[in-house]
């Protein structure tokens, strides 16, 4: 029997994987390793090290359990003598025998997070201060300042944390050092890449549990959405599942707004079609508004034509492209020191999405590049859907392509102007078409991808779109027109400066805030969150050319264009 041991991963509604496996039951692991020849000082070390990252990374033990921390629950930290409730009626017997080697010490008792799933207390405990509900093993360490239990491994945790613990005499390693405990288990474990055919190490496999914990907490938090087009439900309520489950979609905000506050959670929102009243709303009712959108490395398609999001940007305080409120990802750029190990990790991957020409849709195409003068400047200037949030709220005086040519055309009069159309638009789905591109540009390119555009030219000029971000991530002068997230910061040339904005920052520092510490990134073969490299490693991979769609473009318009508008009407309700 395979069984996870310590070091659970939480479920993401049907999707989950393990990181690391035992073949025997974590206390029969540790015990068969001390009955041994004992660890030796480099096993000691490695188990050190474990415990460790245990302690800052908080995972380890049941996953998926609100973790306010001391300060949440209004205790003091390491300030109680804590037992577990088993939960377990056939284990009441013991613990009742713990409970009775505390008489006369004020006791603070807790469900074990280890109980199984439904189980009520089994211990009443006269005069004991009792803590309702459920919580994280890493909350109710942080409160102990000893800890008695029946569970192995919260005993193992507790040794982690140096918090002093008495387990019970059956247990077969009373009195073990932590290091040595920990080295046993580690002796035993398995790990494993859950998105690759390869082992793994602990750190790593303990760093993806970390990661995975932060994204099903902000999950478990969202309990209704609104403003989400039909065809996106599925993907949504995969995206936002947690181990309690998928949050509900609604049509009505205010529906949103009701549930979120009934359970003490959040709303979201779909940012593209939200209310402007509905922020004012949330706040009113005290509730946490999270604005959803597509990530920045989406797919391998366009989104209307099925092809689901892989990259999910959430945002609780407004959204990337609308620089009127600052964001989530402006306050991040504008305030996170960023350490060397996350700007190397960040050049790593920058030059990963340059060798495999990802970008934001990675779509395919036939047509030649065309022929250009020797010795001339080359601007590519990339069009948008106008009628999109990011033009409409993207801060420039511009609002149209048209707008867009004649500027760049007016102050590069003898430049090469590359004009590529935004996809979307050229598939017929969304406004933005421009009759008179080629009076203003040398080359109006509808049949090729962005990607090998940018190899063609020296500079991208830009209202607010995405490319401007990909032209820098290849080193090419970017001028903006608009005010992009990536606007402001000394990297890019800006024609209408983004006003709070004025730290100077790496390219690398960027990449490590857009597309590392905001981005969430899914994995399109398991549909677990999964780090922006393996999303990468995805994209750029050898496949089929799409089918071609069965319904003609300009009826998958008009119901693109009908769903759209339904979900923000009904949003605003």
């Amino acid at each position: 029997m395979l069984d996870e041991g310590l070091f659970r991963a939480p479920r993401f509604g049907a999707a989950w994987a393990p990181v690391a496996l035992l073949t025997v039951p974590l206390a029969e692991a540790v015990g068969a390793g001390l009955a041994g020849d004992g660890a030796d000082a480099a096993a000691r070390g490695a188990a050190r090290a474990v415990m460790a990252q245990l302690r800052a990374a908080r995972v380890g033990g049941a996953p998926g359990l609100a973790d306010p921390g001391p300060a949440g629950l209004g205790l003091p930290a390491r300030g109680a003598v804590l037992l577990l409730d088993p939960g377990d009626p056939a284990r009441a017997a013991a613990a009742r025998g713990l409970l009775a080697a505390l008489a006369g010490r004020p006791v603070l008792v807790a469900l074990d997070p280890d109980a199984p799933p439904g189980a009520a207390p089994v211990l009443a405990a006269a005069g004991a201060a009792v803590l309702p509900g459920r919580l994280a093993p890493w909350t109710l360490l942080d409160l102990a300042a000893e800890l008695h239990t029946l569970s192995p491994g919260m005993a193992l945790l507790a040794g982690a944390a140096g918090v002093p613990v008495r387990l019970d005499g059956a247990a077969p390693w009373g009195g073990a050092a932590p290091e040595a405990a920990f080295a046993a288990l580690l002796a035993a474990t398995r790990w494993a890449d859950p998105f690759r055919d390869r082992p793994w190490t602990a750190a790593e496999g303990i760093a993806q549990l970390e990661a995975w914990r932060r994204v099903e907490a902000a999950n478990r938090r969202i309990v209704a959405c609104t403003g989400i087009e039909w065809f996106k439900h599925r993907a949504m309520l995969a995206a936002l599942a947690s181990q309690s489950g998928p949050p509900r979609i609604v049509m009505r905000g205010s529906t949103a707004l009701r549930l979120a506050r009934q359970a003490g959670g959040d709303a979201a929102v779909w940012a593209a079609v939200m209310p402007r009243d509905l922020p004012a709303r949330a706040a009113a009712a005290g509730v946490g508004l999270v604005r959803i959108e597509d990530g920045f490395l989406r797919s391998a398609g366009l989104g209307v034509q099925g092809a689901r999001a892989a990259a999910l940007v959430l945002d609780g305080s407004g959204i990337h492209y609308d620089p009127s409120t600052p964001s989530d990802l402006e306050r991040l750029l504008a305030e996170t020191d960023f350490d060397a190990a996350l700007l190397g990790r960040a050049a790593r991957l920058r030059a990963a999405i340059v060798a495999a020409g990802v970008t934001k849709y990675n779509l395919t195409g036939t047509a030649e590049l065309p022929p250009l003068p020797p010795g001339k400047r080359v601007i590519l200037v990339p069009g948008q859907v106008e009628d999109d949030a990011a033009v409409r709220q993207g801060g420039s005086r511009l609002r149209t392509n048209l707008g867009l040519l004649r500027a760049v055309r007016a102050t590069n009069p003898d430049a090469v102007i590359l004009f590529k159309p935004h996809p979307d638009v050229q598939a017929g789905m969304r406004r933005g078409a421009v009759p008179e591109a080629g009076m203003l540009a040398d080359h109006v390119l509808r049949d090729l991808p962005i990607g090998p555009l940018y190899a063609l030219a020296q500079e991208v000029h830009c209202l607010s779109s995405l490319a401007g971000f990909e032209a820098l991530l290849r080193g090419l002068r970017v001028v903006t027109w608009g005010r992009p997230f990536y606007a402001g910061w000394g990297l890019t040339e800006d024609c209408d400066p983004p006003p709070r904005r004025g730290r100077a920052l790496s390219l690398d520092a960027l990449v490590a805030g857009a597309l590392i510490l905001h981005q969430r990134c899914i994995d399109p073969r398991s549909g677990l969150p999964c780090p922006p490299e393996l999303l990468v490693e995805r994209l750029a991979a050898p496949r089929s050319a799409a089918p071609a769609p069965r319904v003609p473009a300009p009826l998958r318009a008009l119901v693109a264009r009908w769903s759209r508008a339904m979900a923000g009407w009904w949003a605003a309700r």
